[in-house]
Protein backbone atom coordinates (compact mmCIF):
# COMPACT_ATOMS: atom_id res chain seq x y z
CA UNK A 1 0.00 0.00 0.00
CA UNK A 2 1.18 3.08 -0.92
CA UNK A 3 0.68 6.34 1.90
CA UNK A 4 0.54 9.30 0.00
CA UNK A 5 2.44 12.49 1.01
CA UNK A 6 1.02 15.64 2.17
CA UNK A 7 2.42 18.07 1.18
CA UNK A 8 3.52 20.93 4.03
CA UNK A 9 3.11 24.90 2.89
CA UNK A 10 6.46 26.78 2.85
CA UNK A 11 6.96 30.49 4.25
CA UNK A 12 9.04 32.20 2.01
CA UNK A 13 10.87 34.94 3.79
CA UNK A 14 14.43 36.91 3.60
CA UNK A 15 17.38 36.03 5.96
CA UNK A 16 20.25 37.82 6.75
CA UNK A 17 23.71 36.43 6.12
CA UNK A 18 26.18 38.89 6.79
CA UNK A 19 26.65 42.56 6.37
CA UNK A 20 24.25 43.90 4.04
CA UNK A 21 23.49 40.44 3.01
CA UNK A 22 19.94 39.45 3.06
CA UNK A 23 18.70 36.01 0.92
CA UNK A 24 15.81 34.59 -0.03
CA UNK A 25 14.20 31.16 2.02
CA UNK A 26 11.73 28.45 2.08
CA UNK A 27 10.81 27.60 5.24
CA UNK A 28 8.26 24.36 5.91
CA UNK A 29 7.69 23.04 8.98
CA UNK A 30 5.66 20.02 9.79
CA UNK A 31 3.16 19.42 12.31
CA UNK A 32 5.85 17.74 15.80
CA UNK A 33 8.82 18.68 13.85
CA UNK A 34 11.80 16.57 15.49
CA UNK A 35 14.57 18.81 13.61
CA UNK A 36 15.77 21.26 11.04
CA UNK A 37 17.45 20.66 7.95
CA UNK A 38 19.00 23.90 6.15
CA UNK A 39 19.75 22.66 2.56
CA UNK A 40 23.07 23.59 0.87
CA UNK A 41 22.77 23.41 -2.62
CA UNK A 42 25.74 23.00 -5.28
CA UNK A 43 27.13 24.48 -8.30
CA UNK A 44 24.37 26.94 -9.90
CA UNK A 45 21.61 25.66 -8.39
CA UNK A 46 18.96 27.15 -6.04
CA UNK A 47 16.01 26.94 -3.38
CA UNK A 48 13.88 26.20 -6.54
CA UNK A 49 15.60 23.05 -7.52
CA UNK A 50 13.41 19.89 -8.07
CA UNK A 51 15.85 17.48 -6.55
CA UNK A 52 16.19 19.31 -3.65
CA UNK A 53 12.66 19.92 -3.17
CA UNK A 54 11.85 16.14 -3.78
CA UNK A 55 14.40 15.77 -0.58
CA UNK A 56 12.68 18.23 1.37
CA UNK A 57 9.52 16.99 0.64
CA UNK A 58 10.74 13.51 2.00
CA UNK A 59 12.06 14.78 5.00
CA UNK A 60 8.93 16.98 5.97
CA UNK A 61 7.07 13.71 5.64
CA UNK A 62 9.97 12.26 8.25
CA UNK A 63 9.02 15.34 10.62
CA UNK A 64 11.25 17.48 9.73
CA UNK A 65 11.48 20.89 9.42
CA UNK A 66 13.09 22.40 6.08
CA UNK A 67 15.19 25.52 5.32
CA UNK A 68 15.68 25.79 1.22
CA UNK A 69 18.26 29.42 0.43
CA UNK A 70 19.54 31.15 -2.60
CA UNK A 71 22.82 31.35 -0.93
CA UNK A 72 24.00 34.25 -3.85
CA UNK A 73 21.90 37.31 -4.00
CA UNK A 74 19.79 37.77 -6.91
CA UNK A 75 22.73 40.07 -8.15
CA UNK A 76 25.71 37.76 -7.68
CA UNK A 77 23.40 35.14 -9.25
CA UNK A 78 23.39 36.92 -12.28
CA UNK A 79 26.77 37.55 -12.39
CA UNK A 80 27.65 34.03 -11.46
CA UNK A 81 25.80 33.02 -14.55
CA UNK A 82 28.19 34.31 -16.56
CA UNK A 83 31.61 33.52 -14.55
CA UNK A 84 30.57 30.57 -12.78
CA UNK A 85 32.45 31.99 -9.98
CA UNK A 86 30.76 32.49 -7.30
CA UNK A 87 29.56 28.75 -7.16
CA UNK A 88 33.12 27.14 -6.77
CA UNK A 89 33.71 30.15 -4.15
CA UNK A 90 33.73 27.70 -1.06
CA UNK A 91 34.98 29.99 1.77
CA UNK A 92 31.81 32.64 0.64
CA UNK A 93 29.33 29.48 0.39
CA UNK A 94 30.92 28.68 3.85
CA UNK A 95 30.47 32.15 5.25
CA UNK A 96 26.91 32.59 4.16
CA UNK A 97 25.51 28.96 5.52
CA UNK A 98 27.77 29.84 8.74
CA UNK A 99 25.46 32.77 8.87
CA UNK A 100 21.94 31.37 8.29
CA UNK A 101 23.34 28.36 11.13
CA UNK A 102 23.56 31.86 13.73
CA UNK A 103 20.14 33.10 12.46
CA UNK A 104 18.54 30.00 12.46
CA UNK A 105 19.08 29.07 15.82
CA UNK A 106 16.55 32.17 17.20
CA UNK A 107 14.36 31.81 14.40
CA UNK A 108 10.50 31.08 15.82
CA UNK A 109 9.66 27.90 17.20
CA UNK A 110 12.60 25.95 14.63
CA UNK A 111 15.08 27.65 16.91
CA UNK A 112 14.78 25.09 19.41
CA UNK A 113 15.12 22.17 17.15
CA UNK A 114 18.36 20.15 16.17
CA UNK A 115 19.76 21.53 13.04
CA UNK A 116 21.10 19.42 10.66
CA UNK A 117 22.65 20.05 6.84
CA UNK A 118 22.02 18.58 3.85
CA UNK A 119 23.93 19.34 0.92
CA UNK A 120 24.84 18.26 -2.84
CA UNK A 121 27.77 18.91 -5.41
CA UNK A 122 29.98 21.38 -4.35
CA UNK A 123 27.75 22.29 -1.22
CA UNK A 124 29.31 19.82 0.51
CA UNK A 125 32.08 21.27 1.14
CA UNK A 126 30.61 24.74 2.81
CA UNK A 127 28.46 22.63 4.34
CA UNK A 128 31.55 20.99 6.23
CA UNK A 129 33.49 23.61 6.77
CA UNK A 130 30.30 25.66 8.31
CA UNK A 131 29.71 22.22 10.73
CA UNK A 132 33.04 22.78 11.82
CA UNK A 133 32.68 26.47 12.46
CA UNK A 134 29.31 25.67 14.71
CA UNK A 135 29.82 21.97 16.18
CA UNK A 136 27.64 22.76 18.97
CA UNK A 137 24.87 23.54 16.83
CA UNK A 138 25.11 21.06 13.60
CA UNK A 139 24.32 17.57 15.06
CA UNK A 140 24.59 15.87 11.30
CA UNK A 141 25.42 16.39 7.80
CA UNK A 142 24.20 14.66 4.91
CA UNK A 143 26.19 14.71 1.47
CA UNK A 144 24.42 13.56 -2.16
CA UNK A 145 27.11 13.22 -4.90
CA UNK A 146 28.80 15.72 -3.13
CA UNK A 147 32.75 17.41 -2.97
CA UNK A 148 33.32 17.00 0.19
CA UNK A 149 37.26 16.53 -0.98
CA UNK A 150 37.31 20.85 -1.41
CA UNK A 151 36.22 21.09 2.01
CA UNK A 152 39.39 22.75 3.99
CA UNK A 153 38.41 22.06 7.70
CA UNK A 154 36.94 18.46 6.95
CA UNK A 155 39.43 16.96 10.25
CA UNK A 156 37.76 19.40 12.44
CA UNK A 157 33.84 18.23 12.02
CA UNK A 158 32.32 16.45 14.33
CA UNK A 159 28.71 16.12 13.12
CA UNK A 160 27.70 12.88 12.20
CA UNK A 161 28.67 12.72 8.44
CA UNK A 162 26.86 10.32 5.80
CA UNK A 163 28.22 10.52 2.04
CA UNK A 164 25.69 9.29 -0.23
CA UNK A 165 27.35 8.66 -3.88
CA UNK A 166 25.63 7.38 -6.83
CA UNK A 167 27.43 3.58 -8.05
CA UNK A 168 27.74 5.01 -11.94
CA UNK A 169 29.38 7.82 -10.45
CA UNK A 170 32.84 6.36 -10.16
CA UNK A 171 35.09 9.91 -10.28
CA UNK A 172 32.87 11.44 -7.47
CA UNK A 173 32.83 8.26 -5.15
CA UNK A 174 36.83 7.85 -5.34
CA UNK A 175 37.05 11.80 -3.96
CA UNK A 176 34.36 10.69 -1.31
CA UNK A 177 36.20 7.72 0.10
CA UNK A 178 39.26 9.83 0.01
CA UNK A 179 37.47 12.70 2.33
CA UNK A 180 35.49 10.29 4.60
CA UNK A 181 38.51 8.72 5.61
CA UNK A 182 39.66 12.35 6.76
CA UNK A 183 36.61 12.77 9.10
CA UNK A 184 37.06 11.74 12.70
CA UNK A 185 33.63 11.64 14.20
CA UNK A 186 31.23 9.30 13.36
CA UNK A 187 30.52 8.58 9.37
CA UNK A 188 29.52 6.67 6.94
CA UNK A 189 28.88 6.07 3.08
CA UNK A 190 26.12 4.77 1.10
CA UNK A 191 26.88 3.89 -2.44
CA UNK A 192 23.05 4.30 -4.64
CA UNK A 193 23.07 1.53 -7.08
CA UNK A 194 22.50 2.39 -10.74
CA UNK A 195 22.58 6.30 -10.25
CA UNK A 196 24.55 8.36 -11.70
CA UNK A 197 26.41 11.89 -10.45
CA UNK A 198 22.64 13.53 -10.93
CA UNK A 199 20.57 11.17 -9.15
CA UNK A 200 18.98 11.18 -12.91
CA UNK A 201 17.82 7.71 -12.99
CA UNK A 202 14.36 6.29 -11.74
CA UNK A 203 14.33 5.84 -8.15
CA UNK A 204 17.33 7.17 -7.09
CA UNK A 205 16.92 10.28 -5.82
CA UNK A 206 14.07 8.69 -3.35
CA UNK A 207 16.57 6.14 -2.34
CA UNK A 208 19.22 9.40 -1.77
CA UNK A 209 15.96 11.01 0.34
CA UNK A 210 14.96 8.15 2.56
CA UNK A 211 18.61 7.58 3.32
CA UNK A 212 19.05 11.17 4.28
CA UNK A 213 15.37 10.90 6.63
CA UNK A 214 16.99 7.67 8.10
CA UNK A 215 20.40 9.49 9.42
CA UNK A 216 18.69 13.01 10.52
CA UNK A 217 16.16 10.46 12.20
CA UNK A 218 19.16 9.08 14.26
CA UNK A 219 21.33 11.82 15.03
CA UNK A 220 19.10 14.95 15.33
CA UNK A 221 17.31 14.32 18.48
Amino acid sequence: MVTETVAVPSLTIRVPAGHRIWLHADVATPPGAKGTVLFVHGSGSSRRSPRNRLVAAALNAAQFATVLVDLLTPVEERLDAQTTSLRLDIPLLTGRVVHLIDWLVSYDLIGTLPVGLFAASTGAAAALDAAAARPEVVRAVVSRGGRPDLATHIEAVTSAALFIVGGNDPAVLELNEKALRQLNGIKQLEIVPGATHLFDEPGTLERAASLAAGWFAKYLR
